[in-house]
């Protein structure tokens, strides 16, 4: 009678682990209809989007500079966009820093306008994946994109 209560048991708690599962399966968080996977940019960075791919930004890193590049990307996430802008905000997640990015614009970019921002901070020589946000205010409209490296 033991060992039979003891396979019931054995049963009944296999039958909770996968009804458990199942019901960890379908309410696991999905991916928003807008967000996708852009790959690497054009200059081996990580790609974000600025108004919903109005722009695509695109964050490199160079460890040894200490130093930080945004580009920005028209809607095909590979042709420069020169954009009339002040400045780049770069916001670190961790560890936790900001750099303002100058306009350095690309040979022809012109007006005022570029499509390559620079900026350094001595965090930036830390070797690892950055994930944060990128902001800027473009001809009067603020835009913000968070990325992420990827190993």
């Amino acid at each position: 009678m033991k060992a039979l209560a003891a396979i019931a048991a054995v049963v009944f708690a296999l039958l909770i682990a996968q009804g458990c599962a199942r019901q960890s399966d379908t309410q696991a968080p999905k991916a928003k209809p807008a967000e996708h996977s852009h790959g690497a940019g054009p200059h081996g960075g990580s790609i974000a989007e600025w108004g919903r791919g109005k722009y695509h930004i695109e964050f490199t890193v160079d460890h040894d500079k200490q130093e930080a590049t945004v580009f920005v990307l028209g809607q095909d996430a590979k042709t420069p966009e020169p954009v009339a802008c002040e400045k780049v905000l770069l916001s670190i997640r961790e560890p936790r820093f900001q750099v303002d990015l100058a306009p350095q614009p690309l040979d022809g970019e012109s007006g005022g306008k570029a499509s390559r921002f620079v900026g350094r901070h001595e965090d930036l020589g830390k070797v690892q994946e950055f994930a944060g946000t990128i902001t800027a205010v473009v001809a009067g409209t603020p835009y913000a994109g968070d990325f992420q490296e990827q190993p």
